[in-house]
């Protein structure tokens, strides 16, 4: 199957050139929907805990849906109305506001990015029971070198885990910082961003450099966290070193980036980018700098090609996360649907 060269999507007589195409990271999949009777309103996160069962965090629909692997799908954390508060309680009495981000981690541990609350919330999945891990709800910034519960964010979106589970990274937006939680410690401190808006110097100091608008974070197998900025446009990298560099940015691929929302990492630590407004799934290879189209047509729409990725439309896709088979799932969000890309 065809890949899309990102230097080859502007090019006149596309289809007749994508065979020459030199670029590297040919995708073959296939597409499904999951769940075709799955009522959802604008996904976001997805996760999977160790039964194989799928939870899908609703931003607009202000819960986390349980799919089990029997196809029943039941609200299983918030409302469905954007508020706050259950903590101690069952997680489907409590409220939530424009949540954007799930993981489950090891022991079944569930955590979601409560974006509007200003807080992360902690589920144990074999009790049901939530509670708060970071941050006080009160929007603003302090509590590096402290507890997370003592701590401010401005907008939690974005989050991501260590593979080993033991640390947990938060783009706080409003605050243009990369901030990472000890789950151990329960300790919290920033690892990229000074609060400033702009562009960071390549090799410079990650927590000492300004940002533009930090949405989402991923981590590598190799401690490497990648950055996603929706309103610059970029992918920036946090080196184990503590230094930031810029991989892609305005005017470095064609198209560029237009309001990308989400990413994650791959089991071969390349980069899946939700490229939002582009209506694109794009994947980014550290080992030879290629950034390559895997699904998406470019252009806003539901027509779903079960053989062909490039083929099927989307509408501002959200999110982007491997499952547990090396399975590619896609919260096409304005579409109100999950979707599997099966290699």
């Amino acid at each position: 199957m065809e890949h899309r060269c990102v230097s080859c999507l502007s090019r006149p007589h596309f289809f007749l050139l994508t065979a020459f195409c030199c670029c590297a990271g040919a995708y073959s999949a296939t597409v499904e929907r999951v769940g075709a009777n799955l009522s959802l309103v604008e996904p976001f996160g997805i996760a999977f805990d160790s039964a194989g069962n799928s939870y899908i965090c609703e931003y607009k629909g202000e819960r986390v849906t349980k799919l089990g692997t029997d196809g029943a799908a039941s609200r299983f954390a918030g409302t469905g109305t954007a508020s706050y508060g259950g903590d101690g309680g069952q997680a489907d009495a409590a409220g939530l506001n424009d949540p954007h981000g799930v993981l489950i981690g090891p022991g079944d541990r569930m955590y979601i990015a409560d974006t509007l609350n200003n807080r992360i919330r902690k589920v144990d999945l074999k009790t049901k029971v939530i509670s708060t891990i970071a941050g006080t709800g009160e929007k603003g910034f302090s509590g590096d070198g402290g507890l997370a519960t003592q701590a401010k964010f401005d907008g939690a979106f974005g989050i991501a885990l260590t593979s080993a589970g033991d640390k947990l990274y938060v783009a706080d937006l409003g605050n243009r910082r990369i901030r990472a939680i000890d789950l151990r410690s329960g300790m919290i401190m920033t690892v990229a961003g000074n609060g400033k808006d702009g562009i960071p110097a390549d090799d410079a100091i990650a927590n000492e450099s300004p940002l533009q608008d930090p949405r989402a974070v991923a981590v590598d197998s190799t401690g490497k966290v990648y950055i996603l900025e929706r309103r610059g446009n970029a992918l920036r990298v946090v080196g184990v070193n503590g230094r930031i560099r810029t991989l892609i940015k305005p005017g470095s691929v064609s198209p560029d980036l237009n309001g990308p929302k989400h990413l994650c990492v791959d089991r071969n630590d390349d980069v899946i980018i939700a490229d939002s407004e582009n209506h694109l799934i794009r994947k980014y290879s550290p080992r030879d700098g290629s950034f390559v189209v895997i699904a998406g047509t470019g252009k806003s729409g539901a027509r779903l090609h079960t053989g062909n990725p490039l083929e099927t439309q989307l509408n501002r896709p959200h999110g982007v996360i491997v499952g547990p088979t090396g399975d590619l799932y896609v919260s096409d969000s304005y579409n109100n649907r999950l979707l599997r890309m099966k290699p």
